[in-house]
């Protein structure tokens, strides 16, 4: 019995498999995009002639999600296995926009415009060393030719998003106090701020990444401190002074451990050397 040819059956197609990994991939880096996006928002809130109180508060918001999605894109990749030298030179780009850019475009028209030549040069400042930290972390974590490394105890100058985040927070803080930080007797203060954080990114004063904490009677003790002195200056201020207060100790704590160490070789009493930088994918 003869079968047509259009009667045999015809072989069935493999589906093809989706590599779960490569797929996996693509969701820190969305995250880190989102942190780009909030930047990029912010950035056209305050980019009219006179933004408001509100504006400025909308935008520092946005800045707010950003640290929240920097802080997420690495726990993320890690969770996932994902890391990679491509997700590492992606983040460092988010933070140029996210927490170079858009923060000192924020403090200029908020405070430092009043000051203009100085106070473009202190913004433009700001933007510059954000740059140049990220630049010298990416290479001595090995750039775009190496994978990730495991992070260390420390990283050697102040991380952007904090850095950014002490203005962040200060611009959070104004609304609370209806537009009084942003008044004209606090410029120089201001101004002063932004040199300063500035220079702390740029600078070799080392800072604790917090990835090697361990359940132990210091690391009890500094979660105790944090709980309460944040409800002391929750209780006694205005709670978005909080952020403030908290990132505050935070560089505080950078400079009592570089002192520490800095002594003790003074003295004879630790050979320690500067640790490399951690690697921070968030």
């Amino acid at each position: 019995m003869n079968v047509s040819v259009g009667a045999r059956k015809r072989p069935r197609r493999r589906l093809r498999q989706v590599d779960l990994r490569k797929t996996l991939f693509v969701l820190p880096n969305l995250v880190t995009l989102a942190a780009v996006f909030c930047g990029f928002n912010a950035i056209l809130i305050v980019a009219t002639d006179n933004p408001t109180v509100e504006d400025f508060y909308k935008a520092a918001v946005l800045l707010t999600f950003a640290m929240l999605f920097d802080l997420l894109d690495g726990r993320i990749a890690r969770l996932t296995k994902t890391q990679s030298a491509f997700g590492l030179q992606l983040d460092s780009l988010a933070d140029i926009i996210s927490f170079g850019l858009a923060p000192a475009l924020l403090v200029y028209k908020w405070a430092l415009f009043r000051v203009p030549t100085l106070g473009l040069f202190c913004a433009f400042m700001f933007v510059g060393c954000a740059a140049v930290r990220l630049a010298r972390f990416n290479v001595l974590t090995g750039g775009s030719t190496a994978g990730p490394a495991k992070p260390g105890r420390y990283i050697i100058g102040l991380p952007t998003p904090p850095a950014s985040g002490i203005l962040i927070s200060l611009l959070l803080a104004n609304r609370a106090m209806g537009g009084a930080l942003g008044g004209e007797e606090y410029t120089a203060a201001i101004l002063v701020t932004t040199v300063v954080l500035s220079l702390l990114m740029v600078s070799n004063v080392r800072f604790r990444s917090f990835k090697d904490l361990r359940l132990n009677t210091g690391t009890i003790a500094l979660v105790l401190f944090t709980i309460g002195s944040s409800a002391f200056v929750w209780r006694w201020s205005k709670p978005q002074f909080v952020l403030v207060w908290l990132l505050s100790v935070y560089i505080l704590i950078g400079f009592v451990e570089t002192v520490r160490v800095l002594a003790g070789r003074l003295t004879g009493q630790s050979r320690d050397s500067v640790p490399p930088p951690a690697i921070d994918h968030g």
